[in-house]
Protein backbone atom coordinates (compact mmCIF):
# COMPACT_ATOMS: atom_id res chain seq x y z
CA UNK A 1 0.00 0.00 0.00
CA UNK A 2 1.17 3.52 -0.81
CA UNK A 3 -0.34 6.72 0.55
CA UNK A 4 -0.38 9.17 -2.34
CA UNK A 5 -2.49 11.93 -0.81
CA UNK A 6 -3.88 12.85 2.59
CA UNK A 7 -5.80 15.90 3.75
CA UNK A 8 -7.46 17.13 6.93
CA UNK A 9 -11.26 16.96 6.62
CA UNK A 10 -12.95 17.62 9.96
CA UNK A 11 -12.80 17.27 13.74
CA UNK A 12 -15.17 15.58 16.17
CA UNK A 13 -15.77 16.38 19.83
CA UNK A 14 -19.33 15.06 20.28
CA UNK A 15 -21.13 12.09 18.80
CA UNK A 16 -23.22 14.49 16.70
CA UNK A 17 -20.06 15.60 14.89
CA UNK A 18 -19.33 12.10 13.56
CA UNK A 19 -19.00 12.23 9.73
CA UNK A 20 -21.79 10.40 7.91
CA UNK A 21 -20.01 9.59 4.63
CA UNK A 22 -19.62 5.94 5.60
CA UNK A 23 -15.95 5.68 4.66
CA UNK A 24 -13.87 3.02 6.46
CA UNK A 25 -11.65 4.28 9.28
CA UNK A 26 -8.27 3.39 10.74
CA UNK A 27 -7.68 5.12 14.08
CA UNK A 28 -4.35 5.99 15.74
CA UNK A 29 -4.15 6.26 19.53
CA UNK A 30 -1.37 6.74 22.06
CA UNK A 31 0.07 8.71 24.94
CA UNK A 32 0.60 12.42 24.42
CA UNK A 33 4.39 12.09 24.16
CA UNK A 34 4.65 8.81 22.27
CA UNK A 35 5.18 10.36 18.83
CA UNK A 36 1.74 9.85 17.28
CA UNK A 37 1.70 12.98 15.13
CA UNK A 38 5.22 12.29 13.89
CA UNK A 39 4.27 8.74 12.92
CA UNK A 40 1.12 9.90 11.10
CA UNK A 41 3.17 12.44 9.15
CA UNK A 42 5.75 9.76 8.33
CA UNK A 43 3.07 7.31 7.21
CA UNK A 44 1.41 9.88 4.94
CA UNK A 45 4.61 11.47 3.58
CA UNK A 46 3.36 14.84 4.79
CA UNK A 47 5.39 16.58 7.51
CA UNK A 48 2.63 19.15 8.10
CA UNK A 49 -0.46 16.91 8.14
CA UNK A 50 -0.75 16.25 11.88
CA UNK A 51 0.40 19.07 14.15
CA UNK A 52 3.49 18.14 16.16
CA UNK A 53 3.32 20.12 19.40
CA UNK A 54 6.32 20.90 21.59
CA UNK A 55 3.90 20.71 24.52
CA UNK A 56 2.31 17.22 24.87
CA UNK A 57 -1.41 16.92 25.50
CA UNK A 58 -2.53 19.76 23.22
CA UNK A 59 -4.76 17.72 20.90
CA UNK A 60 -8.28 17.84 22.30
CA UNK A 61 -10.33 16.76 19.28
CA UNK A 62 -10.69 13.65 17.15
CA UNK A 63 -9.24 14.63 13.78
CA UNK A 64 -10.15 13.02 10.45
CA UNK A 65 -7.74 12.87 7.52
CA UNK A 66 -8.94 11.57 4.16
CA UNK A 67 -6.32 9.23 2.66
CA UNK A 68 -6.16 8.38 -1.06
CA UNK A 69 -9.77 9.59 -1.34
CA UNK A 70 -10.85 6.23 0.05
CA UNK A 71 -10.57 5.98 3.85
CA UNK A 72 -10.21 8.07 6.99
CA UNK A 73 -7.11 8.04 9.13
CA UNK A 74 -8.48 9.11 12.51
CA UNK A 75 -6.16 10.82 14.98
CA UNK A 76 -7.49 10.25 18.51
CA UNK A 77 -6.48 12.72 21.28
CA UNK A 78 -3.34 11.82 23.18
CA UNK A 79 -3.82 10.50 26.69
CA UNK A 80 -1.88 10.14 29.94
CA UNK A 81 -0.48 13.67 30.16
CA UNK A 82 0.12 14.39 33.86
CA UNK A 83 -0.66 18.12 33.70
CA UNK A 84 -4.16 17.56 32.35
CA UNK A 85 -6.83 18.10 35.00
CA UNK A 86 -9.13 15.35 36.27
CA UNK A 87 -12.04 17.07 34.53
CA UNK A 88 -10.19 17.03 31.20
CA UNK A 89 -9.29 13.36 31.66
CA UNK A 90 -12.95 12.54 32.28
CA UNK A 91 -13.91 14.57 29.21
CA UNK A 92 -11.38 12.61 27.14
CA UNK A 93 -12.79 9.30 28.41
CA UNK A 94 -16.33 10.35 27.46
CA UNK A 95 -15.13 11.41 24.01
CA UNK A 96 -13.46 8.03 23.48
CA UNK A 97 -16.54 6.14 24.64
CA UNK A 98 -18.68 8.20 22.27
CA UNK A 99 -16.30 7.59 19.39
CA UNK A 100 -16.21 3.82 19.83
CA UNK A 101 -19.98 3.76 20.21
CA UNK A 102 -20.67 5.62 16.93
CA UNK A 103 -17.67 4.57 14.80
CA UNK A 104 -19.47 1.84 12.87
CA UNK A 105 -16.90 2.02 10.06
CA UNK A 106 -13.84 1.58 12.27
CA UNK A 107 -11.82 -1.26 10.75
CA UNK A 108 -8.78 -1.26 13.07
CA UNK A 109 -6.90 0.62 15.73
CA UNK A 110 -3.16 1.37 15.71
CA UNK A 111 -2.08 1.84 19.34
CA UNK A 112 1.29 3.50 19.88
CA UNK A 113 3.32 2.36 22.88
CA UNK A 114 6.92 3.32 23.74
CA UNK A 115 8.92 0.13 23.11
CA UNK A 116 11.25 0.93 26.01
CA UNK A 117 8.53 0.75 28.67
CA UNK A 118 5.68 -1.45 29.81
CA UNK A 119 2.26 -0.33 28.53
CA UNK A 120 0.70 2.15 30.95
CA UNK A 121 -2.76 1.80 32.46
CA UNK A 122 -4.00 4.25 29.83
CA UNK A 123 -2.50 2.07 27.07
CA UNK A 124 -4.20 -0.98 28.57
CA UNK A 125 -7.49 0.94 28.81
CA UNK A 126 -7.32 1.64 25.06
CA UNK A 127 -6.61 -2.04 24.37
CA UNK A 128 -9.56 -3.01 26.58
CA UNK A 129 -11.83 -0.65 24.63
CA UNK A 130 -10.69 -2.26 21.37
CA UNK A 131 -11.45 -5.71 22.80
CA UNK A 132 -14.82 -4.62 24.20
CA UNK A 133 -15.98 -3.21 20.87
CA UNK A 134 -14.44 -6.03 18.84
CA UNK A 135 -12.04 -3.74 16.97
CA UNK A 136 -8.86 -5.41 15.64
CA UNK A 137 -5.71 -3.62 16.76
CA UNK A 138 -1.97 -3.60 16.33
CA UNK A 139 0.75 -2.09 18.52
CA UNK A 140 3.16 0.36 16.90
CA UNK A 141 6.12 0.18 19.28
CA UNK A 142 7.61 3.66 18.96
CA UNK A 143 11.08 4.98 19.83
CA UNK A 144 12.59 1.80 18.35
CA UNK A 145 15.63 3.79 17.26
CA UNK A 146 16.48 4.27 20.95
CA UNK A 147 17.38 0.60 21.44
CA UNK A 148 19.74 -1.74 19.59
CA UNK A 149 18.34 -3.48 16.54
CA UNK A 150 19.28 -6.86 18.03
CA UNK A 151 17.10 -6.19 21.10
CA UNK A 152 13.92 -4.96 19.41
CA UNK A 153 12.36 -8.39 18.97
CA UNK A 154 12.83 -9.28 22.64
CA UNK A 155 11.39 -5.94 23.73
CA UNK A 156 8.32 -6.57 21.53
CA UNK A 157 7.88 -10.09 22.93
CA UNK A 158 7.99 -8.78 26.50
CA UNK A 159 5.45 -6.10 25.65
CA UNK A 160 3.11 -8.70 24.17
CA UNK A 161 3.40 -10.86 27.28
CA UNK A 162 2.61 -7.91 29.52
CA UNK A 163 -0.49 -7.02 27.48
CA UNK A 164 -1.74 -10.60 27.43
CA UNK A 165 -1.28 -10.88 31.20
CA UNK A 166 -3.06 -7.59 31.91
CA UNK A 167 -5.98 -7.68 29.46
CA UNK A 168 -8.46 -10.48 28.79
CA UNK A 169 -8.15 -10.82 25.01
CA UNK A 170 -9.68 -13.29 22.60
CA UNK A 171 -7.98 -11.77 19.55
CA UNK A 172 -4.48 -11.86 18.15
CA UNK A 173 -2.49 -8.68 17.66
CA UNK A 174 0.68 -7.59 15.90
CA UNK A 175 3.55 -5.57 17.40
CA UNK A 176 5.74 -3.61 14.97
CA UNK A 177 8.78 -1.58 16.11
CA UNK A 178 8.58 1.86 14.48
CA UNK A 179 10.52 5.10 14.37
CA UNK A 180 9.59 8.16 12.34
CA UNK A 181 13.04 9.71 12.84
CA UNK A 182 14.84 6.57 11.64
CA UNK A 183 12.27 5.69 8.95
CA UNK A 184 11.50 2.32 10.50
CA UNK A 185 8.38 0.15 10.34
CA UNK A 186 6.30 2.15 7.87
CA UNK A 187 5.80 -0.65 5.34
CA UNK A 188 4.62 -3.16 7.95
CA UNK A 189 2.10 -0.71 9.40
CA UNK A 190 0.82 0.13 5.93
CA UNK A 191 0.54 -3.57 5.10
CA UNK A 192 -1.57 -4.04 8.24
CA UNK A 193 -3.82 -1.10 7.31
CA UNK A 194 -4.27 -2.45 3.80
CA UNK A 195 -5.17 -5.87 5.19
CA UNK A 196 -7.76 -4.36 7.52
CA UNK A 197 -9.28 -2.20 4.78
CA UNK A 198 -9.42 -4.85 2.09
CA UNK A 199 -8.30 -4.48 -1.54
CA UNK A 200 -10.94 -1.96 -2.65
CA UNK A 201 -10.72 0.55 0.21
CA UNK A 202 -6.95 0.29 0.48
CA UNK A 203 -6.24 1.58 -2.99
Amino acid sequence: MEIKKAAFITSMKRAEDYPEEGRPEIAFAGKSNVGKSSLINYMTNNKKLAYVSKQPGKTRLINYFLVNDSFYLVDLPGYGFARVSKTEKESWARMMEQYFAVAKNLRALVILVDIRHKPTQDDLQMIEWAARYGVPFMIAATKADKIAKSKRYNYAVQMAKHIEAAVDLDMEFLIVPVSASSKLGKEKVLDYIEQMLGPEDGE
